[in-house]
Protein backbone atom coordinates (compact mmCIF):
# COMPACT_ATOMS: atom_id res chain seq x y z
CA UNK A 1 0.00 0.00 0.00
CA UNK A 2 1.46 3.37 -0.94
CA UNK A 3 2.30 5.88 1.78
CA UNK A 4 -0.13 8.58 0.51
CA UNK A 5 -2.90 6.01 0.35
CA UNK A 6 -2.19 5.01 3.93
CA UNK A 7 -2.59 8.64 5.01
CA UNK A 8 -5.94 8.98 3.28
CA UNK A 9 -7.13 5.72 4.83
CA UNK A 10 -6.07 6.81 8.32
CA UNK A 11 -7.74 10.20 7.90
CA UNK A 12 -10.92 8.56 6.62
CA UNK A 13 -11.00 6.09 9.53
CA UNK A 14 -10.36 8.89 12.06
CA UNK A 15 -13.27 10.90 10.63
CA UNK A 16 -15.51 7.80 10.72
CA UNK A 17 -14.64 7.27 14.40
CA UNK A 18 -15.19 10.99 15.11
CA UNK A 19 -18.65 10.98 13.47
CA UNK A 20 -19.54 7.77 15.26
CA UNK A 21 -18.71 9.26 18.67
CA UNK A 22 -20.55 12.50 17.86
CA UNK A 23 -23.62 10.53 16.78
CA UNK A 24 -23.57 8.48 20.00
CA UNK A 25 -23.38 11.70 22.07
CA UNK A 26 -26.26 13.31 20.14
CA UNK A 27 -28.38 10.15 20.44
CA UNK A 28 -27.88 10.33 24.21
CA UNK A 29 -29.00 13.98 24.14
CA UNK A 30 -32.11 12.97 22.20
CA UNK A 31 -33.03 10.23 24.68
CA UNK A 32 -32.66 12.67 27.61
CA UNK A 33 -34.45 15.54 25.89
CA UNK A 34 -37.68 16.62 27.63
CA UNK A 35 -38.50 19.47 25.32
CA UNK A 36 -39.24 21.85 23.97
CA UNK A 37 -39.90 20.40 20.52
CA UNK A 38 -37.54 22.90 18.88
CA UNK A 39 -34.65 21.53 20.93
CA UNK A 40 -35.42 17.94 19.90
CA UNK A 41 -35.72 19.03 16.29
CA UNK A 42 -32.29 20.66 16.51
CA UNK A 43 -30.72 17.48 17.96
CA UNK A 44 -32.25 15.32 15.23
CA UNK A 45 -31.05 17.70 12.53
CA UNK A 46 -27.50 17.41 13.84
CA UNK A 47 -27.78 13.61 13.99
CA UNK A 48 -28.97 13.47 10.38
CA UNK A 49 -26.08 15.65 9.30
CA UNK A 50 -23.57 13.45 11.15
CA UNK A 51 -25.08 10.27 9.64
CA UNK A 52 -24.82 11.79 6.16
CA UNK A 53 -21.13 12.59 6.69
CA UNK A 54 -20.48 9.18 8.26
CA UNK A 55 -22.17 7.34 5.40
CA UNK A 56 -20.09 9.28 2.90
CA UNK A 57 -16.81 8.50 4.69
CA UNK A 58 -17.71 4.79 4.94
CA UNK A 59 -18.34 4.79 1.19
CA UNK A 60 -14.99 6.53 0.71
CA UNK A 61 -13.26 3.86 2.82
CA UNK A 62 -15.02 1.13 0.86
CA UNK A 63 -13.96 2.71 -2.42
CA UNK A 64 -10.37 2.98 -1.25
CA UNK A 65 -10.48 -0.71 -0.31
CA UNK A 66 -11.65 -1.66 -3.78
CA UNK A 67 -8.76 0.30 -5.27
CA UNK A 68 -6.08 -1.59 -3.34
CA UNK A 69 -3.62 -3.72 -5.32
CA UNK A 70 -3.19 -6.39 -2.72
CA UNK A 71 -6.15 -8.62 -2.12
CA UNK A 72 -5.38 -8.74 1.60
CA UNK A 73 -5.39 -4.95 1.90
CA UNK A 74 -8.56 -4.83 -0.14
CA UNK A 75 -10.33 -7.32 2.11
CA UNK A 76 -9.06 -5.56 5.22
CA UNK A 77 -10.50 -2.18 4.21
CA UNK A 78 -13.74 -3.69 2.91
CA UNK A 79 -14.21 -5.53 6.21
CA UNK A 80 -13.52 -2.32 8.12
CA UNK A 81 -16.05 -0.46 5.95
CA UNK A 82 -18.61 -3.20 6.58
CA UNK A 83 -17.95 -3.05 10.32
CA UNK A 84 -18.41 0.74 10.33
CA UNK A 85 -21.62 0.33 8.30
CA UNK A 86 -23.01 -2.16 10.85
CA UNK A 87 -22.07 0.24 13.65
CA UNK A 88 -23.84 3.02 11.77
CA UNK A 89 -26.99 0.86 11.49
CA UNK A 90 -26.75 0.15 15.22
CA UNK A 91 -26.52 3.89 15.88
CA UNK A 92 -29.60 4.46 13.69
CA UNK A 93 -31.52 1.89 15.74
CA UNK A 94 -30.39 3.59 18.96
CA UNK A 95 -31.45 6.94 17.47
CA UNK A 96 -34.98 5.65 16.76
CA UNK A 97 -35.23 4.25 20.30
CA UNK A 98 -33.98 7.56 21.71
CA UNK A 99 -36.69 9.44 19.83
CA UNK A 100 -39.30 6.99 21.11
CA UNK A 101 -38.04 7.39 24.69
CA UNK A 102 -38.09 11.15 24.27
CA UNK A 103 -41.65 11.03 22.96
CA UNK A 104 -42.80 8.85 25.87
CA UNK A 105 -41.10 11.15 28.36
CA UNK A 106 -42.57 14.24 26.70
CA UNK A 107 -46.06 12.70 26.62
CA UNK A 108 -45.78 11.85 30.31
CA UNK A 109 -44.75 15.39 31.18
CA UNK A 110 -47.55 16.79 29.02
CA UNK A 111 -50.08 14.57 30.80
CA UNK A 112 -48.75 15.68 34.17
CA UNK A 113 -48.92 19.31 33.06
CA UNK A 114 -52.43 18.67 31.76
CA UNK A 115 -53.52 17.15 35.06
CA UNK A 116 -51.92 20.02 36.95
CA UNK A 117 -53.54 22.54 34.66
CA UNK A 118 -56.88 20.75 35.06
CA UNK A 119 -56.47 20.85 38.84
CA UNK A 120 -55.62 24.52 38.65
CA UNK A 121 -58.49 25.10 36.24
CA UNK A 122 -60.86 23.24 38.56
CA UNK A 123 -59.63 25.28 41.51
CA UNK A 124 -60.08 28.48 39.53
CA UNK A 125 -63.59 27.44 38.46
CA UNK A 126 -64.43 26.51 42.06
CA UNK A 127 -63.13 29.84 43.34
CA UNK A 128 -65.06 31.68 40.63
CA UNK A 129 -68.21 29.72 41.50
CA UNK A 130 -67.79 30.43 45.21
CA UNK A 131 -67.09 34.09 44.42
CA UNK A 132 -70.21 34.31 42.24
CA UNK A 133 -72.33 32.63 44.94
CA UNK A 134 -70.86 34.93 47.58
CA UNK A 135 -71.54 37.96 45.41
CA UNK A 136 -75.08 36.72 44.76
CA UNK A 137 -75.68 36.25 48.48
CA UNK A 138 -74.16 39.63 49.23
CA UNK A 139 -76.25 41.22 46.51
CA UNK A 140 -79.37 39.51 47.87
CA UNK A 141 -78.53 40.70 51.37
CA UNK A 142 -77.96 44.24 50.12
CA UNK A 143 -81.26 44.08 48.25
CA UNK A 144 -83.07 42.89 51.37
CA UNK A 145 -81.46 45.62 53.43
CA UNK A 146 -82.43 48.19 50.80
CA UNK A 147 -85.98 46.84 50.75
CA UNK A 148 -86.10 46.98 54.56
CA UNK A 149 -84.78 50.52 54.50
CA UNK A 150 -87.38 51.48 51.89
CA UNK A 151 -90.12 49.80 53.94
CA UNK A 152 -89.02 51.60 57.10
CA UNK A 153 -88.78 54.83 55.15
CA UNK A 154 -92.30 54.26 53.79
CA UNK A 155 -93.63 53.47 57.27
CA UNK A 156 -91.91 56.52 58.68
CA UNK A 157 -93.35 58.66 55.89
CA UNK A 158 -96.80 57.16 56.43
CA UNK A 159 -96.53 57.69 60.19
CA UNK A 160 -95.41 61.26 59.66
CA UNK A 161 -98.28 61.81 57.24
CA UNK A 162 -100.77 60.37 59.73
CA UNK A 163 -99.30 62.53 62.47
CA UNK A 164 -99.47 65.63 60.30
CA UNK A 165 -103.05 64.78 59.32
CA UNK A 166 -103.91 64.27 62.99
CA UNK A 167 -102.38 67.63 63.84
CA UNK A 168 -104.34 69.22 60.99
CA UNK A 169 -107.52 67.63 62.33
CA UNK A 170 -106.72 68.98 65.80
CA UNK A 171 -106.10 72.44 64.35
CA UNK A 172 -109.32 72.25 62.35
CA UNK A 173 -111.24 71.08 65.42
CA UNK A 174 -109.81 73.99 67.40
CA UNK A 175 -110.81 76.37 64.61
CA UNK A 176 -114.35 74.94 64.56
CA UNK A 177 -114.64 75.21 68.35
CA UNK A 178 -113.35 78.80 68.23
CA UNK A 179 -115.87 79.63 65.50
CA UNK A 180 -118.65 78.06 67.52
CA UNK A 181 -117.65 80.11 70.56
CA UNK A 182 -117.53 83.25 68.46
CA UNK A 183 -120.97 82.51 67.00
CA UNK A 184 -122.42 81.91 70.46
CA UNK A 185 -120.78 85.04 71.75
CA UNK A 186 -122.02 86.96 68.72
CA UNK A 187 -125.56 85.68 69.25
CA UNK A 188 -125.44 86.64 72.91
CA UNK A 189 -124.07 90.06 72.11
CA UNK A 190 -126.74 90.59 69.45
CA UNK A 191 -129.45 89.75 71.97
CA UNK A 192 -127.89 92.10 74.49
CA UNK A 193 -127.66 94.85 71.91
CA UNK A 194 -131.31 94.37 71.00
CA UNK A 195 -132.32 94.55 74.65
CA UNK A 196 -130.26 97.68 75.23
CA UNK A 197 -131.74 99.30 72.13
CA UNK A 198 -135.21 98.39 73.34
CA UNK A 199 -134.54 99.84 76.82
CA UNK A 200 -133.00 102.96 75.35
CA UNK A 201 -135.96 103.41 73.04
CA UNK A 202 -138.38 102.88 75.94
CA UNK A 203 -136.48 105.38 78.05
CA UNK A 204 -136.46 107.83 75.18
CA UNK A 205 -140.20 107.46 74.68
CA UNK A 206 -140.82 107.81 78.39
CA UNK A 207 -138.74 111.00 78.44
CA UNK A 208 -140.60 112.43 75.46
CA UNK A 209 -143.96 111.61 77.03
CA UNK A 210 -142.88 113.19 80.30
CA UNK A 211 -141.80 116.41 78.57
CA UNK A 212 -144.99 116.60 76.58
CA UNK A 213 -147.02 116.01 79.69
CA UNK A 214 -145.28 118.85 81.53
CA UNK A 215 -145.80 121.24 78.72
CA UNK A 216 -149.31 120.28 77.87
CA UNK A 217 -150.55 119.67 81.35
CA UNK A 218 -148.43 121.83 83.64
CA UNK A 219 -150.80 121.56 86.51
CA UNK A 220 -150.99 117.80 86.65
Amino acid sequence: MASSADVHVRICEQEIIKYDLEIKALVQDVSECTGPQSKLTDFNSQVEEKFCNLRQRIQDLEQMGKEQDKESDKLTLLNKAEGHRKQMLSNQTAWRKANLACKLSTDKLEKEDLFNSEDISFSVRLIRKMTKESLAQTSSGITQVQQSEETMSTLATSSRTVQETNEEFKALTGTIQLGRKLIIKYNRRELTDKLLIFLALALFLATVLYILKKRLFPFF
